[in-house]
């Protein structure tokens, strides 16, 4: 069992840049690949971000592709999501995820993920 924290949302104007984190405690954190998603109101749950489980592969969404940056520290049991040039339509609940298996594109799909965080609101006002 994982459970996953995330903090690190609030409110920034466009441009502007934020840093989330997710801990995780229970098992470790390098057993798993971990990823970010998000969902603005009235919007489906999309992904953003996954790392694997070594820290040496990444993917993004088109969407923040050279704005956001995924790291782990796995001595630290922490995932971060360096966020950069914010624009007002990256407005939404970011969830942290867990999941098992081999690093592939199946991480960009959120049913594939074991376990979820509450989620950390990202306000970005234009």
């Amino acid at each position: 069992q994982v459970r996953l924290v995330e903090s690190g949302g609030g409110l920034v104007q466009a441009g502007g840049s934020l840093r989330l984190s997710c801990a995780a405690s229970g098992r470790t954190s390098s057993s798993y690949i971990m990823g970010w998603f998000r969902q603005a109101p009235g919007k489906e749950r999309e992904f953003v971000s996954a790392i694997s489980k070594g820290g040496s592969s990444t993917y993004y969404a088109d969407s923040v592709k050279g704005r956001f940056t995924i790291s782990r520290d796995n001595a630290k049991n922490t995932v971060y999501l360096q966020m950069n040039s914010l624009r007002p339509e990256d407005t939404a609940v970011y969830y942290c995820a867990a999941r098992g298996g081999i690093f592939s594109t199946a991480s960009y799909n959120t049913e594939t993920y074991n376990y979820v965080g509450q989620g950390t609101q990202v306000t970005v006002s234009s």
